[in-house]
């Protein structure tokens, strides 16, 4: 059998897509010669047949019941589907799917790099195209996804096979910081994402829009994605810095948990503390204060990924990297 492998993981396992490399037809030709179907010559079906045989692929259960529908199928990889911003991400992109009426398969990595390889390795033998968001190597994600159209959502690609979908909030970070300015705020922190070696991007705009205005940029504590997260992360800034009186969050569900902390505390938001979070998720809309927050088209987030996979996958001209940008926004609302 044919495999590859990288250290710490299984070997790759051969998938329908090197069947179809191997004996120079398409995916689909291969599901139909693979199910013994009427509609492709007796030749091209024993091409298929022996390319099969050599190489030792054995398709899965799971994976030849996809192939009998003869649709295509989509591999959408999600970080954490309890974050509500990805459950947004992944909603736009199911709607922008069915519309052509393609199948999806969405996979959860639990935002762990084991969960991510694993997906990797079972994903080539299911889906024609791949759709997400990866942080490990892309040598590592190119030894899985070989032959088969990979968009990445927030993340900017290093390999020419890929195409990404870029997320550009700097402008949105440097108006939130301008309107807390002219609301008379000169002690802004941020509390920004605790889950990465490097600061986020999103600290690097707020670090930038600060120091533009004169301010002390280093007010920054790292916050765990969540609610309590957030809370916990006010808590440890306001002990450090009593006198901030403004916060930037790495993103919504952070900036709630960080209201519900000034709630119990007794600062009243926005009189005493103001908050604007990232990313404009609707759950920001019914939380009281409503959450000012530097926001995101989820909706184009998901439907630019599928196009560019539409365009991939029928070898018609992708969407140009200027087009494959989300600016984020501010959104005023009532907490700053």
């Amino acid at each position: 059998m044919v495999s590859s492998s990288v250290p710490g993981t299984e070997p790759r396992k051969v998938t329908i897509h090197d069947v179809a490399r191997s004996a120079g037809v398409s995916r689909q030709t291969v599901s139909r010669a693979l199910n013994d179907k009427d509609e492709i010559d007796g030749t091209t079906k024993q091409r298929v047949l022996d390319a099969a045989r050599a190489l030792g692929y054995r398709p899965s259960r799971f994976a030849r019941g996809l192939v009998r529908q003869d649709t295509t199928t989509i591999g959408l990889v999600i970080p954490d589907l309890l974050n509500p911003f990805f459950t947004e991400v992944a909603a736009a992109a199911l709607e922008a799917a069915r519309s052509r009426g393609w199948h999806v398969v969405v996979y959860d990595t639990a935002d762990t790099a084991e969960e991510e390889r694993g997906t990797l390795q079972v994903i080539s033998s299911q889906v024609d195209a791949v759709v997400g968001y990866f942080s490990c190597p892309e040598d590592e994600v190119e030894l899985f996804t070989r032959g088969m159209p990979v968009v990445l959502i927030g993340r900017e690609h290093r390999t020419a096979r890929f195409s990404s979908i870029r997320i550009d909030g700097e402008d949105g970070v440097h108006a939130a910081v301008a309107h807390l300015v002219a609301r008379g705020h000169s002690r802004i922190g941020m509390l920004d994402h605790d889950g990465r070696a490097e600061p986020s991007i999103r600290r690097e705009w707020f670090t930038t829009a600060a120091t533009s205005h004169g301010l002390d940029a280093d007010m920054v504590v790292g916050a765990d994605q969540s609610a309590d997260g957030g809370g916990a992360a006010l808590r440890t800034l306001l002990t450090a810095h009593p006198d901030v009186t403004a916060v930037l969050t790495f993103n919504d569900i952070i900036a709630i948990g960080a209201l519900r902390e000034a709630r119990r505390i007794g600062r009243n938001v926005p009189e005493e503390l103001a908050v604007i979070g990232f990313d404009g998720l609707q759950l920001g809309a019914v939380v009281e204060p409503p959450l000012t927050s530097v926001a995101l088209d989820t909706r184009k987030l998901g439907a630019l990924a599928i196009e560019q996979v539409a365009r991939l996958l029928t070898g018609a001209n992708p969407l140009a990297a200027d087009d494959l940008v989300v600016r984020a926004e501010l959104r005023l609302a009532g907490s700053a």
